[in-house]
């Protein structure tokens, strides 16, 4: 904890050492005082104070005087350069303008003149924190990206965090029209924040994690801030009711286009394509399938898109084209004809949401990606704050 005191060196401008007051008389008359023994008006102090250790380095230094102006303040790191910082108009604060770095000692070099016009100085060190260990965070959706009404803002961590208010406390979104929405964390590593529904089309958003400086617990500490400004694209929604055989696409909620599907197996539930909102994850012209327990290794589909990470794609089957708007033979996937896959392939976007029901199953909520598949008051319990 920083010892909240303040500490200073004064020249007097005589450059004599401070003594108890002294008196001198003359013949008949009362003692006076000796001008050169009277303090200086003027008291410089600093936050934080000289000597200071384990100081965050995001908190603005500050110097200050009393009954005074500054007229110099230089706070230096160990390499000499100066940290950025600017006066107030009355010259009577400096705050630093920039954040500090981890585990350094700065170095203050402050001068000032009192009302009595009487120079006196501040010198003196300080020492940052410094960390046990800089964790690293990243933010998705990336820079410039156009996404579906769907996609969640993903923030992952390189390490678990157990201060997890802390951290959600560094993050903010912004929405060019007013959208609610609220984090959740999913793990100890990653915290997703989503609409309440679906992102109005068109929205632009910036999200800011200023996470330099945060103490995540532990000693860890975030390693840097990051950023991300990103687009919402057109309304797309997928829907397939299982039992019917057709993939239908929705636009501003208008059916748009429709294809015939086979969809996961209805005997077992293992293998159906289980129900919920999930959306598009990932576009792979082409992907490689396996599954050794159902016998198939090393198959190879087209226009594929991926709707989970248990397993599920949107993809072209050629292979099972007799059961295509007939009959559910799959092993969880929406299987298309090649000339629908590629189509739909074409129109989507990531974070277009895909709704399923209709199955015996439910999609578990095992994914990093299961943002929609919690209801609203569910998901809002999961927030740090």
């Amino acid at each position: 904890m920083i010892e909240r005191r303040t500490v200073f060196k004064a020249a007097l401008a005589g450059g004599g050492a401070v003594v108890l007051a002294a008196c001198s008389g003359g013949e008949g008359g009362d003692a006076q005082p000796n001008p050169d023994q009277i303090p200086p008006k003027a008291v410089l102090s600093a936050e934080p104070p000289v000597d200071a250790k384990d100081v965050p380095v995001t908190t603005p230094v500050t110097v200050r005087v009393a009954e005074g102006t500054l007229t110099e303040v230089r706070l230096t790191n160990p390499d000499g350069a100066e940290v950025k910082g600017e006066l107030n108009a009355e010259k009577t604060a400096w705050t630093s303008a920039e954040p500090l770095g981890y585990g350094r000692s700065y170095t203050y070099a402050a001068k000032a003149t009192g009302t009595d016009g009487r120079p006196v100085e501040l010198t003196g060190s300080f020492a940052t924190v410094k960390p046990a260990k800089e964790v690293r965070a990243t933010l998705n959706p990336i820079d410039d990206a156009e996404v579906g009404v769907g996609m969640p803002i993903s923030v992952k961590f390189g390490e678990p965090i157990s201060d997890r208010a802390a951290a959600e406390r560094a993050l903010t979104v912004e929405t060019s029209t007013p959208v609610e929405g609220s984090w959740a964390w999913l793990s100890d590593r990653q915290a997703d924040w989503r609409p309440r529904e679906y992102w109005p089309a068109g929205t632009k958003v910036t999200v800011t994690a200023k996470l330099y400086g945060v103490h995540y617990g532990g000693g860890k500490y975030g390693k840097a801030d990051v950023t991300t400004e990103f687009r919402i694209g057109r309304n797309q929604v997928v829907k397939v009711h299982t039992p019917d055989h057709v993939m239908r696409v929705y636009r501003d909620g208008s059916e748009y286009k429709r294809y015939p599907c086979s969809n996961g197996k209805d005997a077992d539930p293992n293998l159906n394509t289980p129900n919920g909102t999930l959306i598009v994850m990932t576009k792979e012209p082409t992907s490689i399938f396996d599954n050794a327990r159902y016998g198939y290794t090393d198959v190879e589909k087209k226009w594929c898109c991926r709707i989970s990470n248990h397993g599920e794609y949107i993809h072209e089957n050629e292979e099972n084209r007799a059961n295509i708007g007939k009959a559910n033979t799959s092993h969880g996937c929406i299987n298309l004809l090649e000339v629908d896959a590629k189509d739909y392939f074409d129109s989507a976007l990531i974070g277009d949401p895909v709704e399923i029901t209709g199955s015996k199953a439910d999609m578990p909520t095992t994914s990093d990606v299961m943002d929609w598949l919690l209801d609203w008051e569910t998901w809002k319990s999961k927030s740090a704050l």
